[in-house]
């Protein structure tokens, strides 16, 4: 039994080390092959700028094309690209081979179905079962085809600057733009350059290895000092495929994701330019955040962690801005999952149209008192141990009920990386640190 191999954001693992094999690439290109890709059976494959990128390629080609499917090459390509440009690509899915904030060392491969949202839960249990039955009828009167795309990287910016309606909106900003080495090295300094933006740029010079290392969302702490010491408007970082963004202002200081969704739904919305009339984020978001677009005369949903679930509940109720705390902020008027230029833009734009400084906007609210903590341990079976502890759930319990009506306390299991989140906020700080670290030291028992 190969056990679950998908987490919450696809199949990830270190490169070279099972599932993130060449030979399980091959057997996953198949599965998809014959499972999914039998309607236009064609599909399309991105990938980010880590050294294992091509490896990983070449396997899944290498399986489709074995499975009578035709592959479109779309090169080094933002995760909200892909997302953005597979209902225009006339393919049945695509694949984003990327393993995000990550460092070098690790891969991973998001599926990407024919309307541009990631897989079931459902659908990637059939992938799994497949790949353990290995057993795949090929025929040798069934071979696909390899191609590129080279202009798929226009539509996707012309989508993504389908809000900015003259030639140079961006005049007079001076920023820094940390690219984490990543997708978008090579595009956002020169789509901001082309807006009229003074840019200075980091991070933005890939070699397969040192994507997301010590630079971009992850580790923005040279982009604050750019920016306080070059005396920038304000610095934006992007992770290695280009979905997740932090942006600090004109002092270096970090702007938390939760007021970047807020500024945007308030912005678009005193345009005019606002679907619906609801914002949408998760559990983990402070509790701060909900009290402010309901000021808005806006409606609030939470869902559980997870930008899937975070989009998934936006189109339910049709609106234009979700997110996550993490940095996952998403747009969905001109993207279909988090994306660090879309947001970029717009927090620029609604920047220099306010005519005032980053710190004289933010924050647009106060923060409840809250405790974030990432507790480590050694893989992901302590995770799930830890989890399940008779103990460690008493514990969680016992804080939800004093909480009621006055916060909420989470316990998170990361779906990509051997870490439980424990997430705290409320309007009694007293009651918020007692009750997570009673959860924390319960949990430090498996470290």
């Amino acid at each position: 039994m190969v056990g679950k191999l998908f987490g919450t954001d696809g199949v990830r693992g270190v490169a070279n080390v099972y599932p993130m094999t060449a030979e399980f690439a091959v057997k996953l290109g198949m599965a998809c092959g014959f499972l999914i890709c039998q309607n236009k059976q064609r599909v399309a494959i991105a990938r980010d700028t880590r050294i294992s990128g091509e490896m990983l390629e070449a396997g899944l080609i290498a399986g489709l094309t074995a499975a009578g499917i035709n592959v479109v090459k779309l090169g080094i390509m933002p995760t909200p690209a892909v997302t953005t440009l597979t209902p225009l690509l006339d393919v049945d899915m695509s694949f984003m081979i990327t393993a995000s904030h990550n460092p070098y060392q690790d891969n991973g491969i998001k599926l990407i179905n024919a309307e541009g949202d990631k897989f079931s839960d459902d659908m990637t249990s059939k992938l799994e079962d497949m790949i353990e039955a290995n057993d795949f009828n090929l025929s040798s009167e069934r071979l696909g085809t390899v191609g590129e795309n080279k202009e798929a990287i226009v539509l996707y910016l012309e989508k993504a600057k389908s809000f900015i309606d003259e030639p140079r909106p961006l005049k007079g900003l001076r920023v820094v733009l940390d690219c984490a080495n990543g997708v978008f090295s090579g595009v956002m300094p020169q789509v901001f350059k082309d807006l009229g933006a003074g840019v200075i740029a980091l991070g933005n010079e890939p070699d397969g290895y040192n994507i997301n290392r010590d630079c971009g969302s992850q580790h923005p702490q040279k982009m604050f000092e750019t920016v306080l010491g070059s005396h920038a408007h304000l610095g934006i970082a992007v992770d290695g495929d280009g979905d997740r963004i932090i942006v600090c202002d004109e002092n270096g200081k970090k702007i938390a994701s939760e007021q970047l969704m807020a500024f945007i739904a308030k912005t678009m919305k005193e345009e005019g330019k606002y679907r619906g009339n609801a914002l949408v984020s998760t559990v983990l978001s402070n509790t701060a955040l909900e009290r402010y677009i309901k000021s808005l005369n806006m409606d609030y949903y939470s869902t559980k962690v997870g930008e899937r679930a975070v989009i998934a509940k936006m189109q339910e109720v049709g609106c234009s801005v979700g997110g996550e705390e993490s940095g996952h902020v998403v747009v969905s008027d001109y993207s279909r999952t988090g994306d660090g230029m879309v947001v970029a833009l717009l927090i620029s734009l609604g920047l220099l149209k306010s005519g005032k400084k980053m710190s004289e906007i933010f924050p647009l609210f106060d923060f409840d008192p809250f405790v974030f903590v990432n507790i480590s341990v050694a893989n992901r079976d302590i995770v799930r141990q830890a989890v399940e502890d008779e103990q460690v759930k008493s514990a969680v319990k016992n804080a939800e009920e004093k909480m009621a009506g006055i916060g909420r306390i989470v316990l998170h299991p990361s779906g990509t990386e051997p870490k439980i989140r424990v997430w705290a906020a409320g309007s009694d700080e007293t009651l918020v640190r007692e009750q997570s670290e009673t959860i924390i030291h319960q949990l430090k028992r498996f470290v």
